[in-house]
């Protein structure tokens, strides 16, 4: 098959079929692997689960996916909830209250240089399981190995949770 039938997206490097919908604007993503992560949303939301997972997809596809185009605020707290979710075992829901309350703080937050690895899961690992159960799963798996592919701002995010919860 021709190459040029596929777009690799620069944030994840998944292999997508070429749809020709361009770079996303708000993520270092190809629109093909955004149009996925919108896949995954509508799957997260119709879980309707007390834990709302919704929230680690959300963390993790924007930590996965930070580029020039990302404001500050949404690499800063997608690392927070990662590290919320994965070290200390926190719900989804814990993980947005924890959010609206460190958003009540106005700061002004650094710009992260992405790490040169962004985890070896993509948006798809998640798609392509076969049930409900397998696809939360799969997304603990994400949402954690996304978190390890930042282990050089593992300290830093620590720290600053701490001092801003």
């Amino acid at each position: 098959m021709n190459s040029s039938a596929f777009t690799v997206c620069p944030g994840c490097g998944v292999k997508l079929p070429d749809r020709n919908l361009g770079p996303a604007e708000r993520y270092n993503a190809a629109g093909e692997c955004l149009e996925a992560y919108y896949d995954l949303t509508c799957w997260t939301l119709v879980q309707q689960d007390a834990g709302f997972v919704h929230q680690h997809a959300v963390d993790a596809y924007a930590a996965q996916h930070v580029g020039e185009r990302m404001r500050p605020i949404t690499a800063v707290f997608a690392l927070i909830g990662l590290y919320l979710a994965v070290e200390r075992g926190y719900t989804g829901r814990e993980v947005q209250l924890a959010h609206m309350k460190i958003a009540r703080r106005r700061r002004d937050w650094p710009r992260l240089e992405p790490p040169e690895g962004r985890g070896d899961l993509t948006v798809m690992d998640i798609l392509l399981a076969a049930t409900d159960a397998e696809k939360e799963e799969a997304l603990m798996r994400w949402t954690a190995a996304v978190w390890e592919a930042w282990e050089d701002r593992h300290r830093w995010v620590r720290e600053t949770t701490e001092k801003v919860q």
